[in-house]
């Protein structure tokens, strides 16, 4: 579970005047804010788990530098990144949470330079390889503003007996597009640059248990022979290959989902239902445990429903390729989805306007699909609101506010939830549709991510270009957001590991005392802390349980 650990709740120690202050990462800290922390920083990590916690510098810093910072302890020397955080300002509110002003959101380099009038943030994280040593790791953190030492920050991390997978256990499939990230970075779709640039992208949303559709975007080029579909898979597998066999990233992550691309060449139901085969037939040559899909008609309206149905039984008659559908329970599309995917808000009934028309929780919807079908869910404007602003209606506001959501202003709690309530949930898989739909438009995404009503919504990156952060490569900027949403998917190991173990009935009261439902989730940073510190212990008592267990077997001769 992402929360950074111990000691900003506890705050053993006081912030010394003027001195950098350790605070939660759960605190989006904006201008009016006076967060309370403490004078070190502690983590507790799991192996396999990326931790983070921010520190907090005196106001009106203009350039940040930190000296490298390795944390030694009983293995390998564990580093330390940082990132300054930049500000958005938002102009409109994504509903009546939400505020106007400046809010924290990209992590942009340290050599960037910062904004005087905006409070001065480092986000500081830690990634522990698979394999580390578990024990305790020490260091000490030193930065300087404007050329000026700051006091040392104390920094300690603790490194679990226990691990979490590189891949998520949650399949998931969040969108992103070449097309987008070049115009986003003013360069050619077609160059070099752009493909490189589409990896490191990629590679992000990977470092983050995230996995993507679209990316090229281009399908295989394809040609029919005697009823056979013939695709050239050198530019799909030299794009894809990397993110499907586990080799783009030391840890072996992989996407757990890709989608079929969808090939105009072929334009009749025997060439489209040949062409599905070969995809599939493909993956299988190649040995790619990911799971593909063909992405049907988005939110099909009722005029939509003849071309899902025909959508669907081309692919199924190629063969496994599961049809993924982004509706509620529909009796018009009976049948016609293997992935049923409605919004979040149709899986939680609320008192005052409906925002969904079908809204049943998991076992339900199972209960109307085929048995081997499988429930995804996704976030929509429908978790703040597609207009943008409270509505004049007090009851409508009540009704999109406190959901579950992605925007920038919303507070990190709600950005992280999604892991908490897909473990109590038990829905199989979430979908999100972009993370730069703002690149394609023609605002300045570093100024204004205001789409479908709200601060950010399809856009969980900012294009880092020479003009905006220095230098002479264009790099990909993480946002705050994709952080919480990482640590969401931490919960969520944490909780399946926790039940695998044998204590499920403690890991769903755990995940309900951080979210009861979409719409009812705790804010308080200590009571996500305090979860994580009861479930990590139980983890640690249960894993060692185990161990004693074969090892006993070991000792008597049984099979371990």
């Amino acid at each position: 579970m992402g929360v950074v650990g111990w000691a900003w709740a506890v705050a053993v120690l006081s912030a010394a005047p003027g001195g950098p202050t350790v605070v939660s990462p759960l605190v989006k800290v904006r201008p009016d804010a006076t967060p309370k922390g403490a004078a070190q920083a502690r983590l507790s990590v799991a192996r396999g788990e990326c931790e983070a916690t921010q520190v907090v510098l005196p106001r009106g810093v203009t350039r940040v530098t930190m000296k490298p910072l390795a944390l030694k302890g009983p293995g390998a020397p564990l580093t330390v990144d940082a990132w300054r955080e930049a500000y958005l300002d938002v102009k409109t509110p994504s509903n009546g949470q939400g505020k106007t002003g400046p809010w924290p959101d990209a992590l942009v380099p340290l050599s960037a330079p910062g904004n005087p009038q905006h409070p001065t943030v480092v986000y500081v994280e830690v990634c522990v390889p698979l394999k580390q040593a578990a024990g305790t790791y020490t260091g000490s953190l030193s930065a300087a503003a404007d050329g000026k030492d700051l006091p040392a920050v104390p920094f300690t991390v603790e490194v679990q007996p226990f691990e979490i997978p590189a891949t998520s256990s949650l399949p998931n499939s969040f969108g992103i597009s070449l097309y987008s990230i070049a115009k986003g970075h003013g360069i050619a779709a077609d160059s070099a640059e752009a493909k490189a640039l589409l990896r490191a992208y990629g590679k992000a949303l990977l470092e983050h248990r995230v996995s993507a559709h679209g990316m090229g975007m281009d399908p295989p080029p394809v040609k029919f022979q005697d009823g056979r579909a013939v695709l050239d898979w050198t530019a799909y597998d030299a794009e894809l290959g990397p993110f499907l066999d586990g080799s783009l990233l030391p840890s072996g992550a992989r996407f757990t989902t890709t989608d079929v691309r969808d090939n105009k060449k072929a334009s009749t139901d025997a060439e489209k239902t040949a062409y599905y085969r070969a995809f599939q037939q493909h993956f299988a040559d190649k040995g790619w445990p990911t799971q593909l899909f063909f992405y049907a008609k988005d939110e099909p309206k009722p005029e939509d429903v003849p071309l899902v149905k025909a959508q669907s039984q081309r692919v199924r008659a190629a063969g496994r390729i599961p049809v993924l559908v982004t509706s509620p329970l529909d009796p018009a599309l009976q049948g016609s989805a293997d992935i049923l995917t409605p919004t979040l808000n149709c899986f939680y009934p609320r008192e005052g306007p409906q925002t969904c028309r079908a809204v049943a929780n998991t076992a339900t919807v199972r209960t109307r699909l085929p048995p081997r079908a499988k429930v995804w869910w996704y976030q929509s404007c429908n978790s703040h609101g597609c207009t943008g602003g409270p509505p004049p209606d007090a009851a409508l506001d009540r009704a999109y506010s406190d959901w579950a959501s992605y925007m920038v202003d919303a507070p990190a709690p709600l950005n992280r939830a999604m892991g908490v309530l897909a473990f109590s949930s038990g829905v199989d898989g979430e979908l999100y549709f972009d993370t730069v739909f703002a690149y394609n438009t023609k605002k300045d995404v570093w100024t204004d991510l205001f789409e479908f009503g709200g601060n950010g919504d399809g856009t969980l990156f900012y294009p880092g270009t020479p003009a905006k952060l220095g230098g002479s490569e264009h790099q990909p900027v993480l946002s705050l957001r994709l952080k919480h949403l990482r640590d969401g998917l931490e919960d969520y190991e944490y909780l399946r590991l926790l039940t695998t173990l044998g204590d499920g009935d403690f890991a769903r009261a755990a995940a309900k005392r951080l979210a009861r439902s979409g719409h009812e989730i705790t804010r308080d940073p200590a009571e996500w802390e305090q979860v994580r510190q009861e479930v990590t212990a139980r983890l640690v008592k249960r894993q060692a349980s185990e161990q004693a267990k074969r090892s006993g077997r070991r000792t008597s001769g049984g099979t371990p």
